[in-house]
């Protein structure tokens, strides 16, 4: 028999948004990465947002969901303030009375399903925040850099950010808001993966030359899985199948249909032709604008933040780029724009359009004054210092172990150095590669005819 407080349609629909948000993930940003990239890239693309998908799933079981949703631990014996409220105690869930009781969120209080259903819901927005931030570093990071950095990341800087912001910490007892992620999960990506592209430092002069997808269809499919999985993202933070929930669903659609329209506007009004790359940019903008805000802003104020979100990124992207800081930081796939500064602009905009008939702080536009706003902007500083002090400290000390970026000949083959196979291995015998085996071994001739009697 079911427990009197479990909620079998609640359980069912959070049960439903976690899986769209990991379909998110796998399929996918691998189907997204797999063919935005080079051939010879795909493999490895695929491979890291694979392993860093199972390595946050048991990261998190073992102990990083307490950590981001538990009782606080007190740093340095603090009762009260910063120290108290920064991290959760760390533990597992393993066990019968773990994986069945009923979920509960320090800053909200008991929800109506099990916590497993609530550490599986959290599980999937902490598997892709490092998927994302893999954007900034892809054709060149060290595979096995990469195992022990997700660890590292995740149990350090994620938890922390969780715990301050959605689980009851310091920012989230003094009103922050951030629905379901602008500031967790993309402007911590952006930032931590624009540092990481600095770090590791820049793809084969010859990849940022000829930056060519090699499947647009498998790019588009992608996208697609995102901005529909993306219901689940947004329509799941409620907690409840309600009218809130609800809300967050169509403001999530209605800004990225402004966003990626805006975009197209965008390029025809430069003198550019709307691309299927630059569209695609401009629906993640939307989408990762509109998470902070998804249920504390009415329909006008989603549609204003497509407007000014989109607007902003396509110039950060298109010209702020030139500039000197950006130019010199090879971030593969833009992330710190359509990630970082979106998040940054979504999050700002909840202090603007919170509005207190969705049951926000209202913000300036509902005359609720500047004291959101304030925490707003103080809770997005926090985020980028220590993302970015984190995440440097984090990769030098992965650097003493196992190095950051691969040797400049595994470079050069990509997929064949580090997998031993390629995306489109060739099955045409006269091209001298044995059928499926991505072998670079020459076949051997084929046998001559026998010649007629």
């Amino acid at each position: 028999m079911d427990p009197h407080w479990l909620s079998p349609g609640d359980t069912s629909w959070q049960l439903t948004a976690a899986t769209l948000v990991g379909l998110m993930s796998v399929p996918g940003l691998v189907v997204l990465y797999g063919g935005v990239m080079q051939k010879r890239w795909s493999v490895n693309s695929m491979m890291m947002a694979f392993i860093a998908f199972a390595l946050v799933l048991v990261v998190w079981v073992l102990y990083g969901f307490k950590a981001g949703f538990g009782e606080p631990v007190h740093i340095f014996g603090a009762k009260h303030g910063f120290f108290a409220n920064l991290i959760g105690k760390p533990g597992s869930i393993l066990s019968s009375v773990g994986l069945r009781e009923q979920g509960n969120i320090p800053n909200i209080g008991k929800v109506v399903f099990p916590q497993s259903t609530l550490a599986y819901f959290q599980i999937v927005f902490a598997a892709i925040t490092p998927i994302l931030m893999l954007g900034s570093v892809l054709g060149r990071i060290n595979f096995k850099a990469w195992i022990p950095f997700v660890i590292l990341w995740t149990s350090l800087i994620y938890t922390v950010n969780a715990f301050l912001i959605w689980g009851g910490g310091f920012f989230a007892q003094h009103g922050a808001l951030d629905f379901s992620g602008g500031y967790v999960i993309h402007l911590a990506a952006g930032v931590s993966g624009f540092v990481a592209a600095a770090v590791v430092g820049p793809r084969l002069q010859r990849d940022r030359e000829v930056d060519a997808p090699n499947n647009l269809a498998m790019v588009a499919v992608g996208a697609g899985l995102l901005w529909l999985g993306w219901n689940g993202f947004n329509g799941g933070d409620p907690y409840l199948v309600n009218d809130i929930a609800s809300a967050a669903v169509l403001n999530t659609n209605l800004c990225t249909a402004v966003a990626f329209l805006v975009w197209v506007g965008w390029d025809y009004a430069t003198g550019n032709k709307p691309s299927l790359i630059g569209s695609v940019n401009g629906m993640i903008t939307g989408l990762v604008a509109i998470t902070p805000s998804a249920g504390f802003v009415n329909g006008w104020g989603a549609m204003i933040i497509g407007v000014v979100s989109a607007t902003i990124v396509y110039f950060a992207l298109n010209y702020l780029s030139r500039t000197a800081l950006f130019r010199n930081v090879d971030d593969t796939l833009g992330v710190v724009y359509t990630h970082g500064f979106a998040g940054l602009a979504g999050g700002l905009l909840v202090g603007v359009f919170a509005n207190s008939a969705m049951g926000a702080e209202p913000g300036l536009i509902s005359s609720g004054g500047a004291h959101l706003l304030g925490w707003q902007a103080l809770t997005a500083l926090w985020v980028i210092v220590f993302c970015a002090v984190g995440t440097f400290i984090l990769l030098k000390l992965v650097a003493l172990f196992v190095p950051l970026r691969m040797e400049e000949r595994d470079m050069e083959q990509g997929d064949l150095a580090v997998h031993g196979h390629e995306v489109y291995p060739s099955d045409v015998p006269s091209l001298a590669f044995p059928s499926g085996t991505g072998d670079r071994t020459p076949a051997p001739p084929p046998t001559p005819l026998a010649e007629p009697s």
